[in-house]
């Protein structure tokens, strides 16, 4: 089967952590570093749209001071599914986040979209329980 050629911008921090998980994983080329994490992507978000009803959830982020203001600010429109929220400065410069989500499925599937959508944020894991 032919593959598609498509072309994608990537930051020059982008590209540099690319190439050193390329290496790190034993990954031939970019290219197929960048089909496995799209395999992946594609996956999270394939369980993401299998939630429904009710759900809980760990919601983790890894951020730069810069993206504080908005954490807070998407936070305060999630009130009704934040049960608990845990802030801690691991490193200079980086913060993380722990979110006890509680709520309905597309409530949770809106606040995990804002964060993974946004180049401020550095990581974003949901763990449903």
């Amino acid at each position: 089967m032919a593959m598609a050629i498509i072309s994608i911008s990537l930051s020059p921090r982008v590209l540099e952590e690319l190439d050193r998980v390329r290496a790190e994983m034993g990954f031939s080329g970019r290219s197929e570093a960048i089909r496995a994490a799209l395999r992946m992507f594609m996956e999270d978000a394939r369980e993401r749209e299998a939630m429904r009803g009710r759900v809980r959830g760990i919601l983790v982020l890894i951020h730069g001071q810069e993206a504080e203001g908005l954490v807070c600010d998407v936070k305060h429109g999630f009130l009704d599914i934040i049960h608990t929220q845990l802030h801690d400065r691991f490193e200079e410069g980086k913060c993380l986040e722990l979110f006890l989500l509680d709520g309905e499925a597309e409530r949770v599937r809106d606040f995990v979209g804002i964060f993974q959508r946004s180049e401020d944020i550095e990581r974003t894991k949901l763990i449903i329980i």
